[in-house]
């Protein structure tokens, strides 16, 4: 006969079967980890830690210079209907020799001159050493300039795209071509030939006196910046007569006044006297409000038109690439416009990605360099820093910034004011308001900022950077 063993039944509490006090329930003793707020808009703002800042005491930053000659360095505007693409006649006052040219009837003849042409890829607009016989302006497309070296090789001198021109010497003297103008896209462009203004020129006595008063100044002492000529003897023997000099400065110089961003924040007085352990209310509030506020003025430095950089850059100083893809020839050129002591590249994190593939395709691989910590990458021994500030177009083309900083280097500063009543940082105040009649604080949230360009080549930018190629 077996003997049989009975399992003892299961233990049980509550009559559900649980052993144990449950995580649920545990949790409602527990002390809860918190962090503080989180911001996903929060970026490293590297424009905002390397400009040198500059005291504004004044509220007005006043930048002095030499007097510089204006040459007409401007691009040209055009307006269209439909396919037709016509010049705005006063826009023709940027070529050099026509600037300050104020007669609307002459302008409108002249604008009324042009014939358009279309040109396809590939194909050439003017040929090197061929008489100037036309002025030519670039309505829309990309044109590569480009010579025969020393050595019989082809050498690249830049890219002309929307606005700007070429064979302006038809105005005046002439001459032969220096280089081909061939197109890299489809390019639409406006013509006028030599005869066509030679003809209006003679029936214009304003616009011919214009031209030969212009012609006639044209030996302006100056320096290869445009800067009036301080007059130096060297390297003379015996005992010459020195010459006399003096330095001018611009009658009118520009005056950067400080900007603002400000807001006002709110909060419940009963959340700031009650909610405040383990974290103060309204010191999060504040610190996520002042987070925002400083992105916002490194988006108005880089991209306000009264001061922001990338409309503040010199035309002289906007180059463009050679391909559309951002690659190390292109930066090299970027380079040579801040030659002296440039300080740091400033990119949108996928403009520098863009490099970073060109890079990669011809087997370079740029050097790191350790900036407060960071890695960042560098071009020749240049930081390249990320930016999200710098627009994307509906295109997806961008920019590169190259920049030289430092007041005493002639540079890029930033401009700001500190001391300011109530100043929570920097040229930041936070400004009790009130507390109206439904127990709300307000509290007045002011940044004061600018940036000046101290000098033309201070600043330097690529522009027409594609950033969605792929491959």
């Amino acid at each position: 006969m077996t003997e049989t063993t009975n399992s003892p039944a299961p233990e049980t509490v509550n009559g559900n079967g649980q052993l144990s006090l449950s995580t649920e329930a545990a949790r409602q003793l527990s002390t809860t980890t918190k962090t503080p707020p989180q911001m996903q808009e929060i970026t490293s703002r590297w424009l905002l830690r390397l400009l040198p800042w500059v005291q504004c005491s004044g509220g007005v930053f006043r930048v002095n210079r030499r007097l510089t000659y204006e040459l007409g360095d401007g691009r040209i505007t055009f307006s269209n209907t439909g396919s037709n693409v016509r010049v705005i006649p006063a826009e023709l006052t940027e070529i050099p020799m026509l600037r300050g040219f104020d007669d609307a009837e002459v302008l409108q003849a002249l604008a009324n001159g042009f014939a358009q042409r279309e040109i396809e890829a590939g194909e050439e607009i003017v040929s090197e050493g061929r008489p100037v016989d036309r002025l030519v302006l670039i309505a829309h497309g990309r044109v590569a300039k480009v010579s025969r070296g020393a050595y019989g090789d082809e050498q690249n001198l830049g890219v002309l795209a929307d606005g700007d021109y070429l064979g302006e010497e038809t105005l005046t003297q002439g001459g032969r071509y220096a280089f081909t103008a061939r197109a890299k896209t489809a390019t639409t462009v406006l013509t006028l030939s030599r005869q066509d203004f030679e003809q209006l020129a003679d029936q214009s006595p304003g616009l011919r006196e214009h031209l030969d008063r212009w012609l006639a100044s044209g030996d302006h002492a100056q320096n290869d910046y445009g800067e009036a000529a301080i007059d130096v003897s060297s390297g003379h023997t015996g005992e010459p007569v020195l010459p006399g000099t003096f330095v001018d400065y611009e009658l009118s110089p520009r005056e950067y006044e400080l900007s603002v961003a400000q807001t006002v924040l709110r909060v419940h007085s009963r959340v700031s006297d009650l909610y405040n352990q383990p974290m103060s209310q309204l010191d999060q509030q504040l610190r996520l409000t002042i987070e925002a506020l400083r992105e916002r003025q490194e988006h108005e430095l880089i991209n306000n038109k009264e001061f922001g950089l990338l409309h503040n850059s010199a035309l002289s100083q906007r180059i463009r690439t050679r391909a559309g893809r951002p690659t190390p020839d292109d930066l090299d050129d970027l380079l040579a416009t801040v030659w002296k002591d440039p300080a740091f590249f400033l990119a949108h994190p996928q403009a520098i990605a863009a490099f970073g593939r060109e890079c990669s395709k011809r087997g370079v691989y740029p050097q790191t360099s350790e900036v407060n910590g960071h890695r960042v990458p560098t071009w020749r021994g240049v930081p390249i820093f990320p930016c999200n500030k710098i627009p994307i177009s509906g295109t997806y083309t961008t920019s590169f910034l190259l920049m030289r900083t430092g007041q005493e280097n002639q540079g890029v500063v930033g401009l700001h004011q500190t001391g300011i009543p109530d100043e929570y940082q920097p040229s930041l105040s936070v400004r009790f308001m009130n507390i109206n009649e439904k127990a709300v604080i307000s509290y007045l949230v002011s940044a004061y900022y600018s940036a000046a360009v101290l000098v033309p080549d201070a600043l330097g930018v690529l522009e027409d950077v594609e950033v969605g190629r792929n491959g």
